[in-house]
């Protein structure tokens, strides 16, 4: 409504106000009128305001996908169950519970030669490393918020029984429920799924074994959230396809994924600032390291979505998008899906997401891309190794 309303209100200004303030403020009033895209190329006319990149985005067949991610957690194969969607060896992506260790920094590296058992404190406790899969569309989101159903709230909960007992008794002091800590490795929104997250707790009881915390968060909540692997670890451990037809000269229904992967692929091996894409990131933490990541990897391909669900007569054809970082900022995989598909369709250069890193509106870039679509594959705590990338053609 304020921006149907805003050239009446510059009008009504203009009757009142000298020429040239007038003129300023028409200008003015034009600039606003495209603030969401700050482009000057001339595919501009050609591109999804942010409601169009909306409704495009929320009207795909995401019960699907979301049967399908339902599908993988309940397997349990982790990552490995996204194999075969790229004709991979299911093998080279199955969990590795050999010896999974914390990786250590090099000025780490240089305090571990002293064994744990000639220290005290918190080289006392025992930490466990928890590898799980849950269903995004069965909870609010992984962090513990009042009221709502979380991942961390129904983990913590169930943790609560290997709390020590100094622990229990503060929380008790504080009226609180006897609850364990879960840190996470990287927090996903709600409906996000997640095949391969990461996250720990630690206790300082002895008697506690990683099998009997598989076996309390496997009945947390069955085929909804499932732990694959529970480990204790130690202080030191520390081709060109359009999906739609388009039709020439109007703004495009369809994209070509193609094209997608042209525009993702520039980030790979680059440190950006992706505050252009990013939720709710406050002005002190706009600018500098706190809003930069390092890509490693930032592929699109198409693929055929199976599905064990007999209802679904036909396999169906989706683009599946990779992105392997040192880190993400809040929404800012889903935003940068919505933009690099919203460039696509507008037939954008590939330089199309490296232009908008340096717009000075958040507007500039597509509405976040519905949570039902993002599943969190893995986290890893080795160098990056492109062997371990899905897509890589």
């Amino acid at each position: 409504m304020l921006v149907k309303f805003r050239p009446l209100m510059a009008t009504a200004a203009k009757a009142r106000a000298p020429a040239a303030v007038a003129a300023s403020m028409a200008a003015a009033a034009e600039r606003d009128e495209h603030v969401h895209y700050k482009h000057t190329d001339a595919c501009h006319h050609l591109r999804w305001t942010a409601k169009e990149s909306y409704e495009y985005m929320y009207s795909r067949p995401w019960s699907r996908v979301v049967d399908f991610y339902a599908d993988l957690v309940r397997a349990g194969g982790g990552a490995a169950g996204l194999a075969k969607l790229f004709g991979k060896d299911e093998k080279d992506y199955t969990l590795d519970t050999t010896g999974e260790n914390y990786v250590t920094t090099s000025s780490e590296k240089q305090t571990v030669t002293i064994s744990t058992k000639d220290r005290g404190g918190r080289w006392e406790r025992v930490t466990f490393k928890i590898v799980l899969s849950y269903h995004g569309g069965s909870f609010d989101g992984w962090q513990k918020q009042p009221n709502l159903n979380t991942v961390q709230g129904l983990i913590e909960k169930h943790l609560g029984q290997f709390v020590d007992e100094r622990k229990a008794k503060q929380l008790e002091a504080r009226s609180l429920s006897i609850e364990g800590c879960a840190v996470v490795a990287g927090r996903t929104d709600k409906g996000v799924t997640a095949l391969q997250q990461v996250c720990s707790f630690y206790t300082w009881r002895k008697d506690v074994k990683s099998g009997d915390i598989k076996h309390a968060i496997s009945e947390a909540a069955p085929h909804k959230l499932k732990p694959l692997h529970v480990s204790e670890v130690t202080r030191e451990e520390y081709s060109s396809t359009v999906l739609e037809n388009s039709e020439h000269n109007i703004k495009p229904q369809s994209f070509d994924v193609a094209k997608v992967d042209e525009i993702l692929r520039k980030l790979a091996g680059k440190t950006l600032s992706y505050k252009m894409f990013a939720h709710d990131t406050h002005a002190s933490r706009s600018v500098g390291p706190p809003t930069e990541c390092f890509m490693f990897h930032s592929r699109a391909a198409v693929a055929k979505l199976y599905s064990a669900n007999e209802d679904y007569k036909e396999d169906m054809k989706v683009m599946c998008v990779e992105l392997v970082a040192n880190r993400f900022l809040r929404k800012m995989v889903r935003v940068l899906v919505a933009t690099a598909i919203r460039e696509a369709g507008a037939g954008a250069g590939e330089d199309a997401l490296l232009n908008l890193m340096e717009a000075t509106d958040r507007r500039a870039t597509a509405p976040p891309a519905p949570p039902e679509g993002l599943c969190l594959v893995d986290v890893g705590y080795e160098d990056f190794s492109k062997q371990r990338c899905l897509i890589v053609n």
